[in-house]
């Protein structure tokens, strides 16, 4: 836990202007990005103080978009993906625009619907060195990419291994359809696709699953 400096005292709790939500340690939160145009910047609560004047900073840990790591955002970066870095900052409290919720990759998968709030965090980042924790994730399809939560795929019924729609030579529209799909690997050509006349509820299509 970070130590308290000079002059200033910890406070449990701090009210973001305009609104009644209460933000704590350990908090994430939404601050106000340096142009009016771009999105908010994401961070954690580390801690809340106070100086002689009342004047309320928080401590902070930066999350980063794709976009603003090295490499940039790539295909299997979600659109509600963030880094968790090992970048603090003090910031005034007043900079606080609302609350989030990064959820673990594994929960967010689990998300019946994602709301404006949510993220997610599979990676934690190292600006100063552009290095990545972990530095290895299962891939998935022929294309062999991290899975993105984001993207439709499907499961072969043999190999259980999960496959995009358009890597299989399918729309997400005849992906929807399929009563069972067989990958190329493991059944003929006639096997590959068997679409079904109407949408079925029970084939393993899904746009959000688990990391193996």
């Amino acid at each position: 836990m970070a130590k308290t400096r000079p002059g200033k005292r910890d406070v449990d709790s701090y009210t973001i202007r305009g609104t009644n939500k209460v933000v704590k340690a350990g908090d994430c939160v939404l601050m106000k990005p340096s142009e009016s145009n771009s999105a908010p910047y994401v961070a954690r609560v580390e801690k809340i103080e106070s100086d002689n004047r009342s004047s309320l900073t928080v401590r902070v840990r930066w999350y980063y978009r794709p976009e603003e790591a090295v490499g940039g955002r790539r295909q299997f970066h979600g659109a509600k993906e963030l880094f968790l870095s090992d970048h603090f900052d003090t910031q005034s409290a007043h900079t606080i625009e609302g609350k989030c919720v990064v959820h673990t990759f594994k929960n967010y998968t689990k998300l019946d619907n994602v709301g404006a709030e949510d993220y997610y965090c599979r990676f934690e980042y190292k600006p100063a060195s552009g290095a990545f924790l972990p530095d290895r994730v299962a891939v998935y399809c022929k294309c062999e990419m991290p899975y993105n939560p984001d993207d439709l795929m499907i499961q072969c019924d043999e190999c259980k291994d999960w496959y995009h729609p358009a890597c299989v030579d399918l729309t997400i529209e005849q992906a929807k359809q399929l009563a069972h799909f067989v990958c190329s690997e493991h059944g003929s050509d006639e096997d590959v696709k068997k679409p079904h006349k109407t949408p079925l509820t029970n084939v393993k299509v899904e746009p959000k699953r688990q990391k193996k």
